[in-house]
């Protein structure tokens, strides 16, 4: 191949090398306009879901019976039973710990079966009664099972006590008369940080006395 058909050939390939790139970034360019139309749609028809719940600033009006007293309240669809609980009615005694219905620290009673309140909508509890730990006492009486968890030294930080008591209450409610094992199983998802497992157990037998006394 002479010299001369040799350049030739690399002046095509230079030429063919340049509109190649020059293509390539105009089809990346156009398809980058296309992408971002694409998720800016999207985008916008997420908005517009959000935007839509009825009420003022996304707020659903609902009522909740709580401990025998009806609320009328304005909560966001999104906001769980025990957000609305320590929130906005102040019954900080139900606790918030994991968050996701593992540890049972925010039990309470919907309509008489232990719930995770953690897990709830509290649209999804309107017109079902709610009991939480501050429902139980009669003014300066305690509840039995509060009693005895005081009196059996059943908690050491306390922060799951409030969800051991609902549990306990629910035992009694089902039967009247548990047996160490209906009480073991009863507790058995109520996770102590503490440790204090036996003591919870003592305590929640001693209160099935207590109950059964008064039965």
């Amino acid at each position: 191949m002479s010299g001369e058909e040799n350049g030739e050939k690399k002046k095509e390939k230079r030429a063919w090398t340049v509109l190649s790139r020059r293509d390539f970034i105009k089809g990346m360019g156009v398809g980058t306009v296309a992408l971002s139309a694409g998720v800016a749609g999207l985008q916008g028809a997420g908005a517009a879901t959000r935007e839509s719940p009825a009420g003022e600033g996304g707020r659903m009006a609902v009522t909740l019976k709580v401990n025998g007293v009806r609320h009328r309240l304005q909560v966001e669809p999104r906001a769980t039973l025990v957000d609305v609980l320590r929130d906005q009615l102040q019954l900080t005694g139900t606790k918030k710990a994991c968050d996701r219905g593992e540890c049972e620290a925010c039990t309470v009673l919907l309509g008489g079966v232990t719930a995770y309140s953690c897990m709830i909508l509290a649209v999804a509890a309107e017109g079902r009664e709610i009991t939480t730990i501050e429902g139980l006492s009669s003014g300066e009486t305690l509840h039995p099972v509060q009693q005895a968890f005081i009196e059996q030294d059943a908690y050491q930080c306390g922060f799951c006590t409030p969800g051991q008591i609902m549990a306990a209450k629910a035992l009694f409610d089902s039967i009247l008369h548990p047996s160490r094992e209906e009480a073991r199983r009863a507790l058995s998802g109520n996770l102590c940080r503490c440790g204090s497992y036996p003591r919870i157990l003592e305590a929640t037998l001693a209160a099935a006395k207590k109950v059964k006394g008064r039965g």
